[in-house]
Parts: structure tokens; C-alpha cells; sequence
């Protein structure tokens, strides 16, 4: 048949900001993907789509496009209700490592595709490859195991929604990366193809976040959530703040260990709050809103649950976490209380020190990172350490310490404490 379409009729068509018809997306993601449309014609599409917006028909098909391009999974015979978690990425949030042990623990399977970081959001992946052996890379059937008898697999997204892969990839590079339509549908394409049966949202609001006003994660929630129902995937969404970052680490093996101290009945306060909180959305999603995600934490069913995942893709705990050949202190000129932490400082500093890469397949450092001694509206005494700077490179400490300077200050008096979650899709 011959082809009805071609670029330059569609950026045209958005460029004058009118709709693309359901069959023109089709026929552009599935030309995209086969390499049939130039790089340099879909960047100008997308900053058209930048400019211009896509409605919420046009963003559902999109997605729909970038789900049909690749394989999608099925678990409806596993024998375990199945839901899945995504964060939109922040600064020390570790939480897919102990959420996914915990949601196992409490009888469901989590399907958790994931992927590496870029910039100063740290990847899940990253932190997971820390760990003496660990592979993200599994076979269909075998995660198909792992999920029927441990209940929990973090694994590289390989074969789902490879559109969204080349797209992600444009994005980065030609300053597209802010629409909503286009983060959502990256988003949903790749955690609706990873077939799991419901869905909740961690979307993250602050200065070290993609989203830096609540009204905009708002948006982006509303408009992700209802991706999801369109696909028939109960979804649901929980805003919550990274202004400040998440727990008291930053970095790769650094927050694997942070991990592993609140799966251990431990760990920074906001982190198991986070955990606890997430885990109950999506036990209440999966039909069984009857367990109680902190007491896997309390009895150690969860960190069970965490080894055997771990084990499964042939991991070893038993070997010491990585720990970077080089370190300095930054310390408090003064008595006082901690104020504000910007979570975007700690974040740049973090991948300045070599725990982030700035371009795909860069290799980072398994222990570069930044450790937070004294958090927010804790009280401070003159010349006690405060953060802790991590790298195998030490000429990476100057341009670390220049992104932490101004990013934190010691106050008289304690401010007001900012609330961890500041709403929820209803």
C-alpha cells in the first residue's frame, strides 16, 4: 500500500498547531523507529510538539504508537497480582530498592523496569550495578520466574517501547525534554508495555526535580493518570517533594546502603515514610490493601525478600559495597540549626564527583557521591562536618564543592518542616 504520509506535511501540521490524525502517528512512530525518517526531521516535529502541545487524544495515541513498537508483556497467569512503581526522578531517591522488596514481601510481584541516570538524577540501574555481580539484563522467561517465586525484578527496559528510547535520545539533545505531553507518554509507554496489571506514580516537585512547581506536577500527574486508565491499567499518583533530597546520601553505592539500612528496620525518616506510603498505593491497586508495608521493614520479610531478588540476577551482598579512593569534609564555620538543603546543589555535586554521566553509555563511578551528616532544622555545632564529598577523581572536588557552595546554610532558628507528600490524584 502506499505510503498516505510524510514528514514534512506533519511538522507543518503542528508547526500551524493543528492535531495529528490517529494513523499519521501511527505511520510516524512505526517510520521513526525503522530509521525511515531523519533525525533531523522528527527534532523539528518535537519542537513543534514543544511549542504547541499535543491534546489528550493525540498524547494517548502517541503512546499507543510507542507501545505497539516494541514487545509488551503479559502477567495476567503469574499467580500474583502485579503492580509497578515510577519516579520521576530526583536527588538521593533510592526508593525503588526497598519499595519493590516491600510490596513483594506483602504478596504481590513487581515488574520494574528501569534505567540509568543522566545528568544529576541518579538511575536505579546505576545504584543496582553497584553491587558486587548484579544483572539487570534478563530474558523473558526467566524474569518470568523471578517474579512467580522471589516477586520482584528491577531489569534493564531492553526490547519495550524502543521509540521511546530513540525519542528520549532526540529529546536530550535538542531542548524538548520539558513537554508534558511528550514526558508523559515517554513515561507511560514504557510502564504500560512492561505489563503490569496497576500502576502509581511518585511525581517529584522542587528545585532537584523535572517539575518545579506543584501546579505543573499536577499536570503531569492528572495527565499520566489518565493515560493509564485509557489502557485500562489502574494508576494513580502521589506528588511529593524534592526540594530537599531524598535521605542523607547521593550517590550510587552510597544510597545501595542507605537501602539497605531501612530495609534492616533502619534509615533516614523520609525515606521509610516515602517507602511505607508508595507501598500501601500500590498494595491497595493490587487488591490487597489488607497487609501492612511497615511491618515488612520491622519482621526483615522485606530485606528477605530484597536478597532473593538480588541473589536471583546474580547478585552478592556478601561482597563490600564499592567505596571511592578519595574524600573531603565540608564543615560548619558556626553554631546554629541546618537549614534548607537544595536538592539540585547536592545533585550537581554528586555528578560532578562522578556519580552521574552527561551523555548515554558514559561510565560512572560506583562510589562517588555525597553523604548528608546534618539534616535540615538539626542543630549544627562550628566545625562539625556536614557533608562528606566522594571520588576516585580528586580533581573533581573543586567543581563539586562550587555546586554545593550556596546550596545549604546554617540558620538561628528552625524552620517550618516541609511536608513530605503535598497531594495525590484522586
Amino acid at each position: 500500500m502506499a505510503v498516505k504520509f510524510d514528514a514534512p506535511t506533519l511538522i507543518a501540521t503542528k508547526r500551524d498547531g493543528h492535531r495529528l490524525a490517529d494513523d499519521a502517528i501511527d505511520w510516524l512512530i512505526e517510520a521513526y523507529t525503522a530509521a525511515e525518517i531523519a533525525e533531523e526531521q522528527m527534532a523539528a516535529l518535537l519542537m513543534a510538539i514543544f511549542l504547541r502541545g499535543m491534546d489528550a487524544a493525540e498524547t494517548a495515541r502517541w503512546t499507543a504508537a510507542m507501545i505497539a513498537s516494541g514487545e509488551r508483556m503479559d502477567w495476567r497467569d503469574l499467580g500474583r497480582p502485579t503492580v509497578d512503581k515510577h519516579s520521576t526522578g530526583g536527588v538521593g531517591d533510592k526508593i525503588t530498592l526497598p519499595l519493590v522488596a516491600v510490596v513483594a514481601a506483602c504478596g504481590a510481584a513487581v515488574p520494574q523496569a528501569s534505567g540509568r541516570g543522566l545528568g544529576h538524577t541518579g538511575g536505579t540501574l546505576d545504584k543496582l550495578e553497584s553491587i558486587a555481580g548484579f544483572d539487570p539484563v534478563l530474558p523473558t522467561a526467566r524474569l518470568r520466574e523471578q517474579l512467580a517465586t522471589v516477586g520482584a525484578a528491577i531489569f534493564a527496559a531492553g526490547a519495550l517501547a524502543p521509540a521511546d528510547a530513540k525519542l528520549y535520545a532526540l529529546r536530550d539533545i535538542t531542548a524538548t525534554v520539558e513537554s508534558l505531553p511528550l514526558i508523559a507518554s515517554s513515561v507511560m509507554s514504557k510502564k504500560l508495555a512492561e505489563g503490569a496489571g496497576a500502576l502509581v506514580l511518585d511525581v517529584k516537585v522542587g528545585s532537584g526535580a523535572f517539575m518545579k512547581s506543584a501546579a505543573q506536577a499536577r499536570q503531569l500527574a492528572d495527565m499520566m493518570v489518565e493515560l493509564g486508565a485509557a489502557h485500562e491499567v489502574p494508576t494513580r499518583a502521589l506528588l511529593t517533594d524534592m526540594n530537599t533530597p531524598l535521605g542523607a546520601t547521593a550517590g550510587n553505592a552510597l544510597e545501595v546502603a542507605e537501602a539497605l539500612e531501612v530495609l534492616a528496620g533502619g534509615g533516614p525518616d523520609d525515606v521509610v515514610a516515602l517507602t511505607v506510603a508508595l507501598a500501601a498505593e500500590m498494595l491497595a491497586l493490587a487488591g490487597i490493601g489488607d497487609r501492612d508495608p511497615a511491618a515488612t521493614l520491622a519482621d526483615g520479610t522485606a530485606m528477605d525478600a530484597f536478597v532473593a531478588m538480588v541473589a536471583a540476577q546474580g547478585g552478592d551482598l556478601s561482597v563490600p559495597l564499592p567505596v571511592a579512593a578519595c574524600s573531603e569534609t565540608v564543615t560548619a564555620a558556626r553554631d546554629g540549626t541546618m537549614g534548607e538543603i537544595d536538592a539540585m546543589a547536592v545533585g550537581m555535586a554528586a555528578w560532578r564527583l562522578g556519580a552521574g554521566r552527561s551523555r548515554p553509555g558514559e561510565r560512572v563511578q560506583a562510589g562517588a557521591g555525597v553523604r548528608i551528616h546534618r539534616r535540615p532544622n538539626e542543630p549544627v555545632r562550628a566545625g562539625e562536618t556536614l557533608f562528606t564529598l566522594y571520588t576516585d577523581t580528586p580533581e573533581r572536588f573543586g567543581p563539586a564543592r562550587d555546586e554545593l557552595d550556596g546550596g545549604w546554610r546554617i540558620c538561628d532558628t528552625p524552620a517550618a518542616p516541609r511536608p513530605l507528600i503535598i497531594g495525590a490524584t484522586p
